[in-house]
């Protein structure tokens, strides 16, 4: 019986909206949304112009990574994920939805007494240092934080990566410590620096 009712009381800690949608977000002019096919071709061009930028601080890259096949496996993945509330995965937009500028996405959602969830995010090159990334991560922690009714998000940034621990402190995240070798990037297990954000730090 007490299994019975902790399972109901895990099953009150999950969000009332859809899970089988991605809503949109909108934050000052930037707009985040569920990726789709129609964004292949947009987005295959700014990871490819990106990807020496982008590649020191991601997964080694698939032969096939930017392939349209590739993509499609992408999006289905994103779209079981929402509706299973494992993860929900946003393209960030500028000019009103007209311009690609990166991705973001809520991970590793944890139910239960944990209620807590990984956030990870990306910028094209030609877009970096404009204030978007701050943007959609605000945007986005306010979506975990109310509408997933999470209580912790957490973020992992490998130290030499200045650009986005200054992106994670001035959303206010915390420095919590050093994993060691904790994830495989770019082909190599590498450091990474552990930051989170509570409900109680932004009064929600």
């Amino acid at each position: 019986e007490g299994a019975v009712l902790a399972a109901k009381g895990m099953a009150f800690m999950r969000p009332t909206l859809r899970l089988d949608a991605t809503p949109v977000l909108r934050r000052g002019a930037v707009m985040l949304r569920a990726p789709h096919m129609g964004d292949f071709e947009h987005w295959a061009a700014l990871r490819a112009a990106s990807r020496a930028e982008l590649s020191p601080f991601e997964p080694l890259w698939a032969e096939d990574e930017l392939s349209r096949g590739s993509f499609r496996e992408r999006l289905r993945r994103y779209q079981r994920e929402a509706r299973e509330d494992q993860g929900y995965a946003f393209f960030i937009f500028g000019d009103a939805g007209r311009t690609l500028l990166g991705g973001i996405s809520v991970g590793n959602v944890r139910r239960g007494i944990t209620q807590a969830a990984s956030v990870g995010y990306w910028i094209g090159s030609s877009h970096t240092r404009q204030g978007h990334a701050s943007t959609a991560l605000a945007a986005v922690v306010d979506f975990a934080l109310i509408e997933l009714r999470l209580h912790r998000v957490e973020a992992a940034c490998m130290p030499i990566n200045a650009p986005s621990i200054r992106v994670l402190e001035k959303a206010g995240f915390g420095r919590e410590g050093l994993a060691r070798r904790s994830l495989r990037i770019n082909g190599a297990w590498e450091d990474h620096l552990v930051f989170a954000i509570i409900a109680e730090d932004v009064h929600v």
